[in-house]
């Protein structure tokens, strides 16, 4: 979640072998997250950090990391509130890679640039559509439910990644929504083409970016063991 420590964790993250670093930029009502990202964001805007002050924490990130992917996630209600082209321009101009807009269906907003969402609850229309549409990957949500850190890699997995194989032509797969072990990061890297951790990253920034590089070279192991 943007903050003041955003850019030096940021580059903890890279250090532990993080390809490319989401950003949350804080929504009073984020439907999709679990307590921990909810409790994130709720920090956040009691700190101040509304949509222009994400952008300078995005800026401020992509002047530590000139060459990493960087790729701020948020809702339809703040690009709304913004402007839906003056939110993709300022972002693009602060260094943004792509975007990530949790509720906003495929086939929606179609001149926004961003990456495509798709659940195992999702049709093989609707996949098909987020694929054509996606911008660079596909993000596989594992599981039904919100954010958070889960005990066991949700089996829906897989069946949603030969599905997406199938309609996707190609795009890379990246699965996420109740990743957090390396157990998990070896079974989901097994299937898809990478993963994508938040909540528990978040919990674990909080204890410093030395943690955080720590935490995400423990991911980024059985992902390399796979290659």
């Amino acid at each position: 979640m943007c903050g003041p420590e955003t850019p030096a964790l940021a580059d903890a993250a890279v250090e532990g072998g993080a390809d490319l670093v989401e950003l949350g930029f804080p929504f009073s009502d984020p439907l999709a997250d679990g307590p921990v990202i909810r409790r994130a964001a709720e920090r956040a805007l009691s700190q101040g950090m509304r949509t222009a002050a994400c952008l300078e924490c995005l800026a401020d990130t992509r002047a530590r990391l000139p060459h990493t992917p960087l790729v701020p996630m948020t809702y339809a209600s703040l690009l709304e509130a913004h402007g839906w082209e003056r939110f993709a321009d300022d972002a693009q101009a602060a260094g943004a890679t792509s975007l990530i807009v949790a509720d906003l269906p495929a086939g929606e907003r179609p001149g926004l640039r961003r990456v495509q969402l798709v659940a195992p609850t999702s049709t093989d229309e609707r996949i098909r559509l987020a694929a054509e549409s996606t911008d660079g990957w596909l993000y596989l949500v594992t599981l039904t439910g919100t954010t958070g850190a889960r005990d066991e890699l949700s089996d829906a997995l897989d069946g949603l990644v030969e599905r997406a194989r199938t309609l996707s032509n190609g795009v890379p797969l990246y699965a996420g929504f109740g990743i957090s072990t390396p157990a998990h990061a070896a079974a989901a890297g097994a299937l898809a083409d990478g993963i994508v951790v938040g909540s528990r990253a978040v919990q674990v920034a909080e204890d410093g970016p030395a943690a955080l590089a720590t935490y995400v070279a423990s991911l980024r192991a059985p992902l390399d063991s796979l290659a």
